[in-house]
């Protein structure tokens, strides 16, 4: 099965997909809702030969209520994701740690809103890469979140809520046949997003991803790439369902803090 086929099956699974005996109209319904614009930070600091702290640091804006096509309208998040990241082999490692996501109000000034809630998380994530093919790798990664969201609802409880990510993707060099200094690439992704918990009842299906973006590594250290993403997700009714259109433009660092060996950076592409 090659890439195209895999994100096309991952997308009819997805849509396709009802839960227990949940009655569905003749046709689902699909409406564009978001726009943003999300800026991130990735540290990847190597603390030993086997062991790294993993870093993500987001600020993410999103349209007003009025205005769908207002990128930048008001703030939706500050996400921040930490982890140690243990390297077993070439081709696997895994990554656990907190993460704290503070989430704005969508109605910022009304008094019947918090102005920011703050959402805690565990997470821990698995990482396999294939061996090269030609100039492409094909990496597949397995993310699972547990995590404690409130709506910004003046008085609103917590909701515990469990959340199974699987992600494929590749790195494909332009200017040279592998990633290293001065090399220009691209990365195609897609990623399915699937959520469990009491107030999950018709919408398992909670997110589809395509991410396709281009970057550039400047030297050992320092990584730029940005792209567009495309998300599409269910609705609570389970046949409503929600498109977003984002921008993202990220900077990756990645330092050894053993030494100042010169070190190729792996290049990661996270959200």
């Amino acid at each position: 099965m090659n890439f195209n086929t895999f994100i096309i099956s991952l997308v009819v699974v997805a849509l396709s997909f009802n839960s227990n005996g949940q009655e569905v109209p003749n046709s689902s319904q699909s409406s564009l809702d978001e726009t943003g614009v999300w800026a991130g930070v990735y540290l990847k600091l190597r603390l030993s030969e086997k062991l790294f702290y993993y870093g993500e640091h987001h600020y993410r804006r999103r349209n007003d209520l009025e205005n769908v096509g207002n990128f930048v309208g008001r703030m939706r998040q500050s996400y921040n994701r930490a982890g140690l990241m243990y390297i077993f082999n070439d081709y696997f490692n895994v990554v656990i740690g907190p993460t704290l996501v503070a989430n704005f109000s969508p109605r910022p000034g009304d008094p019947n809103y918090e102005n920011i809630t703050w959402e805690p998380r565990i997470w821990h994530q698995w990482l396999f890469s294939m061996p090269s093919m030609g100039r492409v790798k094909v990496y597949h990664q397995f993310r699972f979140e547990h995590r404690w969201k409130k709506s910004n609802l003046v008085g609103a409880d917590f909701d515990y809520t469990n959340r199974y990510r699987y992600k494929l993707y590749a790195y494909i060099p332009i200017n040279k046949k592998t990633i290293e200094n001065k090399t220009l690439f691209i990365a195609p992704s897609a990623e399915i997003f699937m959520h469990t918990g009491k107030s999950i009842v018709f919408n398992p299906f909670e997110d589809f991803r395509i991410y396709t973006g281009i970057g550039y590594v400047m030297n050992k250290n320092i990584t730029f790439f940005g792209g567009h993403m495309w998300t599409i997700g269910q609705n609570a009714t389970g046949y409503e369902y929600s498109e977003s259109h984002i921008i993202r433009l990220n900077v990756f660092v990645n330092l050894d803090l053993r030494n100042h060996k010169k070190i190729i950076p792996h290049v990661h592409m996270e959200d």
